[in-house]
């Protein structure tokens, strides 16, 4: 299921990674916290380089960075780096612009270290074949959800959880449709919260692709132990693998 033949058409993705991670409470981002002395966007940037079909991986940093160009993969010849922007719509435009030769743009959180393989490469299979748009992944809401009323904790009512969705990445999208909605978004002001929502505010519909719950995004502190968990039985799989 995850052949590395190059059977998909080319992809440039990119990894916005330009905040500073206020929330995890560190003294730098946290994209460069370390699991076994491999710092999490590390971890990201080589599940992405494991698909051949993604030529090139630009990762959009803070201006006053100081970490990145310590990391080994910094030297990679499929690896660019950029000046991001104060919000993640102008980090991923500033790696447009160097986004060339590619028809399809995957974008990636730069801390969610554990996807794994077979998502990315079921996502690539159904996109690129499926849509002439894009589209995401995702995992079904299992618990119950509730919403409060505006600007309190009281519950206001329970939401019904039937087609709802937590949205992930990857997200993967034509080049040209990204970059005319993100454009649109940012002229006229709108607020967006990931790339399909660039999409969805211009009228499109992209694509669901379930993908694996344990993708999860590192954003407090106690994720990064349950990261640490996930990427073990990541690596242990992939050695039993290859027995």
């Amino acid at each position: 299921m995850t052949s590395l033949v190059n059977q998909f058409p080319d992809v440039i993705a990119i990894l916005p990674a330009a905040g500073i991670g206020r929330r995890m409470q560190t003294a730098f981002p946290k994209q460069y916290l370390t699991i076994n002395e491999k710092t999490l966007l590390e971890y990201t940037i080589d599940i992405l380089l494991y698909q051949p079909c993604v030529i090139k991986v630009i990762v959009a940093i803070n201006p006053n960075d100081k970490w990145f160009h310590t990391l080994s993969v910094a030297t990679n010849q499929r690896v660019q780096v950029v000046i991001g922007g104060k919000i993640r719509t102008d980090s991923v435009m500033a790696a447009l612009r160097y986004a060339q030769g590619a028809s399809w743009i995957l974008i990636h959180d730069a801390v969610r270290p554990c996807l794994h393989k077979d998502d990315l490469y079921r996502l690539l299979a159904k996109i690129t074949t499926c849509s002439d748009i894009g589209g995401i992944l995702a995992t079904p809401v299992r618990d119950t959800m509730k919403r409060s009323s505006m600007g309190t904790q009281i519950i206001d009512h329970t939401v019904e959880r039937d087609n709802l969705w937590h949205a992930l990445t990857p997200q993967l999208f034509s080049f040209k449709l990204l970059i005319a909605c993100l454009e649109k978004v940012l002229s006229e002001g709108a607020v967006i919260t990931d790339e399909a929502s660039a999409l969805e505010y211009c009228g499109y519909t992209p694509l669901i692709v379930q993908g694996r719950s344990d993708n999860i995004k590192v954003t407090y502190p106690e994720d990064l132990e349950l990261a640490k968990f996930y990427l073990s039985q990541i690596t242990h799989n992939s050695h039993q693998e290859r027995i």
